[in-house]
């Protein structure tokens, strides 16, 4: 078992790849290949077979095959930082709060990021 310290350390260095892509091709990405904007309509509330899922369980279910789901946590590392809410990119608020610091560090020490 690894332990979060580490988890957390994998993550951030994944998600180093997109260091220097803009804000804006990010949100592009995560707009038009993202599961949960067109898995289900933005109208329509999704059907799921079990029924005492928490609403975040639901959400981070749609995460786990997405395309995109890595842009999706970069985006929002860089958007909402240690204020992040809901489900983006497969991960909880706890753990994006977590995640967030260990990611900010390593992109001090790669001399930014591109915004």
């Amino acid at each position: 078992m690894v332990n979060p310290e580490e988890y957390f350390e994998v993550i951030a260095a994944d998600l180093d790849r997109f260091a220097a892509v803009p804000d804006e091709v990010l949100w592009e990405i995560v707009t038009l290949d993202g599961r949960c904007l067109w898995l289900v309509p933005a109208d329509e509330v999704p059907e799921w077979d079990e029924e005492e899922s928490t609403d975040q369980e639901l959400a981070a279910r749609l995460c786990v095959e997405c395309p995109v789901r890595r842009a999706c946590l970069e985006l929002e590392l860089r958007t909402a930082g240690a204020d992040t809410v809901g489900v983006w990119g497969g991960l909880s608020e706890e753990e994006r709060r977590a995640l967030y610091p260990v990611w900010l560090a390593r992109r001090g020490r790669m001399g930014g990021r591109s915004s």
